[in-house]
């Protein structure tokens, strides 16, 4: 457990009511960012038509584009529809490629059963899951894993493997968007729907594997969706416990404009991209290995975050910023201190404020937003996976 920490002041005010407000150097200062606002709202346009491509890996023989040039009516559709078919193929030809891995390279034992399905959502979307089965262990326990923005399931397979050798079934679901799921890759139009669209995916594991304890495990935008969805009852009753790695509890725009024009923007202009929040290859690790492997995989997004989706994750931060004080279900918070995705100190705010009495906290000097993919990896699963034990075990 971290030390206690002094818990930090919040300031809130209400409105006074006094006119001479109005007239604050605060109020002036405002108004000129909101005229210089709708100046770069003329000049957004020319700025968005820089598109990116990524290259496939010599097995992923599907061109995925960064974007999608937008047409209107029916073709936009179908120019949707070719490009989740064409990420849905490689998604499952990995599970198929991969249904059973040998421990060894000469070892014909399998340690995994690996198998995919398609989750359809109240909304009549298609999510695509995956699922890790141990053969040779006896399981006692299931964990739910969501990815973070603009990658997939995909990316925890190996993760997925370990937990198999600790007898934990591992279950994955792209969320709306991403990896093989439907949606503009990389676009969200609404967290909330990710959220629900988890709770349900949560329930229908749980009652597959009735008497087993269930975990769920998020990953930055994945560990705030796992958050709000733990905070309805009906959910946290069938949870044993959570881990986060550099969850999104607190992120920094890119811009501080984008903060205040945000919410009509990503009503008049949702898909459009913001080139200046383009981090395509920006390091989220330290291991250069584990940065040509992600910015390589076709399933990763690569362009420049759209408006609607900036705006989201900037709401769903804010709402469980307000809401830490609720959390009462049991969690392990993993944190690099030199991650400039997600704030640190976010985590550590989460990890004084929330109710629940069984919660941990590790932040790790130095390192960087991909906890999963840094040198250290193994070290820190090891943690995770020691956390999950005793929570079966206790």
């Amino acid at each position: 457990m971290a030390e206690d920490m002094n818990k930090a002041v919040m300031l809130t005010s209400g409105a006074s009511g006094r006119v001479n407000a109005l007239f604050s150097l605060r109020v002036l200062r405002r108004l000129l960012t909101l005229i210089n606002a709708l100046v770069m709202l003329l000049l957004l346009p020319f700025r968005c038509r820089k598109r990116c491509s990524v290259s496939t890996s010599p097995s992923d023989k599907i061109r995925i584009p960064a974007s999608v040039q937008w047409k209107s009516g029916a073709a936009a559709a179908v120019a949707m529809d070719q490009e989740v078919a064409a990420r849905r193929a490689i998604a499952i030809r990995r599970v198929m490629m991969q249904t059973a891995q040998p421990k060894h390279e000469n070892d014909n034992e399998a340690t995994s059963l690996r198998e995919f399905s398609l989750f359809a959502t109240s909304r009549g979307d298609t999510m695509f899951t995956q699922s890790w089965t141990p053969v040779s262990k006896e399981i006692r326990g299931i964990v739910v894993v969501l990815h973070g923005l603009n990658e997939h399931g995909d990316r925890y397979s190996e993760f997925a493997k370990q937990l198999n050798t600790n007898g934990y079934k591992v279950y994955a679901m792209d969320w709306i968007g991403h990896g093989g799921s439907d949606g503009l890759h990389a676009y969200v139009h609404s967290l909330n729907e990710a959220v629900t669209d988890t709770k349900s995916f949560i329930g229908n594991v749980v009652a597959e594997n009735p008497g087993l304890p269930c975990f769920c495990f998020g990953h930055s935008t994945g560990a705030a969706i796992i958050l709000k969805a733990v905070l309805d009852p009906m959910v946290e009753a069938c949870i044993t416990g959570i881990v986060l790695t550099s969850p999104a509890v607190g992120v920094q725009p890119s811009h501080p404009i984008f903060t205040v024009l945000a919410p009509v923007f990503s009503f008049l202009f949702p898909r459009w991209q913001i080139s200046a929040a383009n981090k395509q290859g920006m390091p989220v690790s330290r291991d250069p290995d584990a940065l040509v492997a992600k910015y390589s995989d076709p399933l990763v997004y690569t362009g420049s975050i759209r408006i609607r989706t900036g705006y989201e994750i900037l709401r769903i931060t804010t709402y469980l910023q307000r809401n830490l004080s609720r959390f009462e279900v049991p969690f392990l918070v993993l944190h690099g201190t030199a991650d400039t995705t997600t704030d640190p100190e976010a985590s550590r705010r989460l990890y004084e404020e929330a109710a629940s009495t069984d919660k941990t906290i590790k932040l790790f000097e130095g390192f960087l937003h991909d906890l999963l993919f840094e040198p250290e990896r193994e070290m820190i699963v090891e943690g995770i996976i020691d956390w999950l034990n005793c929570r079966i075990q206790g």
